[in-house]
């Protein structure tokens, strides 16, 4: 299949030369000590403190606008190319070596971070197919595609949702990318409902690469996404011979049907998202209507242990992350579908939120929620979306993507008391109309946070709080995907 790729070669915008102003507030009188490229960046406890909760914004109503708390805006690479249009929307994000991987509705682009606060764009691959979620193990990368395609070459068009006769294919894409300024495609896999995310969880030996496949919402009049789907399609893919790959089990996760649903919450009808946790074979699922922790010691065979539903708060179980000690998972409950104003009092702050649960004897148990404070406007799409956590010694940070909500890091050392300790907001993108942008992943990858606005472009930011870095024990990690958590300690 012939490779099609665009190449811009652009540098970051300087944060000085962005619209707007960026007011930081609250940095160390005098001037901390920031990560420098490469020194990966385990960040001292004692360098994060909790903010007073009445410190409020400075006027985010007006577009262009723009604010932070103990966070700086280093760089920006706006959208371009085949990626300028609104309804190109930027997805997730994946990380290797001095690389980041971001997702987009139209392909994906590469870029060379190996200087955080001068980013430059090597390659945009042009291969339309949302989401574009995106992951990189190796010489591997693996693309889902979770809207009917005509082929499932990069030269294809989209299937209208009217169509439901029509030939189509949709799953995972695999491409090369031994040289990540040339990324060459390999070979597809068509899944049952498409790909909507994927998680990947090597085998223990190296040698195989499985992914695990999430896809959700069965349709009758569509030929391969039959109801029920309470399943998830597990992916093999030979790192040595990724040609070869192939669907090998889809387990049946939820042989109950899961849960039925109810005016406001979503019935489970497979998973939004897996995050898996190899070195302790773990990982947790957000599945529509319910959370769920699994055994993946047999890789092929994942086993669900525990299983947890909030049928008051939660609208749709979205996201899942692990604290470090694999003791903990944050829920995410993306109310509105990411495209709904509910940060506001009249949401409330249990709603559209995280949900903090504690591993307990195995079991998943309830913690407290968490939801940023800050009251939007009602052009902005804003409701917990994607993020990882930060290497913080003996403590539990996580930085996380809120769309127009900005992004925000919290600590939930304590899981019934999660605090936030800095954000960052850029204000509506309109007043006149919501237009669906935002930070959709935000990301600490080896000292910096990466965030892949939906309009807005790649961005680069420091936590300003991050004193002391340099004495601390180097944390670089070689390879980071976001829903493949490798531990930060040992």
């Amino acid at each position: 299949m012939r490779r099609m790729t665009t190449i811009h070669r652009r540098r970051a915008l300087a944060a000085g030369s962005l619209a707007g102003a960026l007011a930081v507030g609250s940095l160390a009188a005098a001037g901390p000590v920031f990560a420098e490229p490469g020194d990966g960046a385990e960040l001292p406890a004692q360098g994060i403190v909790a903010l007073d909760d009445s410190t409020t914004p400075v006027d985010l109503t007006q577009p262009g606008s723009m604010d932070s708390v103990n966070m700086e805006l280093l760089a920006n690479i706006p959208k371009n190319g085949h990626f300028t249009a609104e309804s190109a929307y930027s997805s997730d994000m994946a990380f290797q070596g001095d690389y980041a991987f971001a997702g987009n509705y139209n392909g994906f682009t590469v870029y060379d971070v190996s200087d955080p606060a001068a980013p430059e764009q090597v390659v945009q691959v042009l291969c339309p197919g949302s989401q574009n979620d995106i992951s990189v193990y190796g010489d591997i990368l693996v693309l889902s595609t979770d809207s009917r395609r005509t082929n499932d070459s990069c030269e294809n068009q989209g299937v209208p949702g009217s169509d439901t006769t029509s030939p189509y294919w949709e799953g995972l894409k695999i491409f090369d990318v031994s040289d990540p300024t040339a990324p060459e495609y390999v070979t597809s896999v068509e899944t049952a409902c498409g790909s909507h995310t994927h998680s990947l969880a090597p085998s223990k030996d190296g040698r195989t690469l499985y992914a695990y496949v999430s896809s959700y919402s069965p349709n009758v009049n569509l030929v391969n996404c039959q109801p029920p789907h309470d399943l998830i399609s597990i992916v093999k893919i030979p790192v040595k011979a990724p040609e070869t790959a192939e669907v090998v089990a889809t387990p049946v996760l939820f042989p109950d049907g899961g849960y039925e649903g109810a005016p406001g919450k979503s019935a489970t009808s497979g998973c939004h998202d897996i995050t898996t946790y190899v070195k302790l074979d773990l990982a947790a699922g957000a599945c529509m209507g319910d959370g769920i922790l699994m055994d993946i010691s047999d890789r092929e065979n994942p086993v669900v242990i525990s299983s947890v539903r909030d049928t008051e708060n939660f609208a749709f179980w979205h996201s899942a992350t692990f604290n470090n000690d694999g003791t903990k998972v944050v829920f995410t409950d993306e109310l509105g579908g990411g495209g709904a104003a509910t940060c506001n009092p009249t949401v409330g702050e249990k709603r559209g939120a995280n949900a903090i649960y504690d591993i307990v004897d195995g079991e998943l148990e309830f913690r407290s929620y968490y939801k940023i404070r800050r009251t939007n406007t009602n052009t902005e799409n804003c409701v917990a979306h994607n993020g990882s956590l930060i290497p913080v010694k003996g403590k539990d940070i996580m930085v996380q993507a809120w769309y127009q909500g900005g992004i925000s890091v919290f600590d939930f050392t304590d899981s019934e008391k999660p605090t936030e300790i800095a954000w960052f907001d850029r204000g509506p993108l309109s007043n006149e109309r919501l237009i669906l942008g935002g930070s959709w992943s935000a990301y600490y990858y080896n000292g910096y946070v990466y965030s892949n606005d939906i309009q807005q472009g790649f961005d680069v930011l420091r936590i300003a709080d991050a004193a002391g870095v340099g004495k601390q024990k180097p944390n670089t990690y070689k390879e980071f995907n976001p829903q493949q958590q490798i531990p930060f300690h040992g």
